[in-house]
């Protein structure tokens, strides 16, 4: 390193335009570095841009939940009101109703859906057939692709007392008296939860799949040579080295709690006036709040808390995760 150092200074004593040489070569190799990712940065451009337009622009328009707005006065011309948009949420006397049901069914969700995604990727990950393998994730994942308006329709198709399939051939057969499902509440938790599961267990499915199959063979076969069940393997290896995939959809989960399927809430109960007690949640409540008052510094408060609130769960959860175990925090 000296004898470099050394030589350098000789040849910048001899030639004076040697590091004028130098000072040109610098541009030169960066201006070469980015024309050889300029494919790259071209491709990427319309995600980017995207990103921009769909996710950073509104941003801005947040300051309408501060301020009772009006069409024709435009954002910044509408007069300032604080916080005062935000009473709608926390001063009626649903509030305690919704915020207790958005928290309890995203919870439960949450635990269920990933309880349930893990068990069906690690069958999956046991069939040998690759033509089985692909037909089980294909069946598995149709209802994600569903829309939540056919799968109202389907509920209805089932549940309907006229015509439903539950009250005019199941419940005969056992001996029980049709119900009338869309005016009894006590269901419905229980129908929400199956059908939320039943429609978003493949999206899950094949992200833990995905996970399951990037394990090295060699683990498992060294865990079979030392006489470990299927339980132990799964138990020992498998749940602990796709923990971080485990770890990171949880985490994206937590920061959606206060967020629900509107769909799945408020078209697959049909908008029933008997039912709110236990399908009411913030997005549902607040849409009907938007369409009877027409308020929207309320509906843009209601979705400001909600990301404000939601990006502090996911920043309090990744430290409880980061205190327990430092490699499978997201950040």
């Amino acid at each position: 390193m000296a004898q470099t150092s050394l030589s350098k200074d000789l040849e910048y004593q001899n030639n004076p335009n040697a590091e004028q040489k130098v000072s040109i070569e610098v541009p030169r190799k960066k201006q070469r570095k980015f024309m050889k990712y300029l494919p790259y940065f071209i491709m990427v451009t319309p995600g980017l841009l995207y990103l921009l337009i769909n996710n950073y622009l509104p941003m801005f328009g947040l300051v309408i939940a501060f301020k009772d707005f009006k069409f024709a006065s435009g954002i910044f011309g509408s007069d300032w009101v604080g916080l005062k948009n935000f009473e709608f949420l926390f001063k009626t006397q649903d509030a305690y109703i919704i915020t207790r049901n958005t928290l309890l069914y995203n919870g439960f969700f949450i635990i269920l859906n990933t309880v349930v995604a893990i068990a069906v990727a690690v069958l999956l990950n046991e069939i040998r057939k690759v033509f089985f393998v692909r037909l089980y994730q294909s069946i598995i994942l149709i209802p994600f692709l569903i829309s939540m308006v056919v799968v109202s329709y389907l509920v209805y198709a089932g549940l309907s007392v006229e015509s439903g399939v539950l009250n005019n051939t199941i419940l005969p057969l056992l001996g029980l008296e049709p119900i009338s499902w869309y005016m009894e509440p006590k269901y419905w938790p229980f129908i929400l939860t199956i059908v939320n599961l039943w429609k978003s267990i493949g999206f899950f499915t094949i992200i833990f799949f995905s996970a399951v199959i990037g394990i090295d063979k060699e683990y498992y076969e060294a865990a079979t040579l030392d006489g470990a069940s299927k339980l132990q393997q799964i138990r020992k290896i498998t749940l602990p080295l796709i923990a971080p995939v485990i770890v990171m959809m949880t985490l994206l989960s937590i920061g959606r709690i206060f967020y629900s399927d509107f769909g799945l809430f408020y078209q697959v109960p049909l908008n029933s006036g008997m039912l709110y007690n236990t399908t009411n949640v913030i997005d549902t409540y607040v849409y009907r709040g938007l369409l009877q008052l027409g308020d929207i510094g309320m509906a843009s408060a209601a979705g400001f808390y909600q990301s404000v609130v939601g990006f502090a769960l996911v920043l309090i959860a990744n430290l409880i995760v980061r205190k327990l175990s430092k490699d499978n925090a997201l950040f």
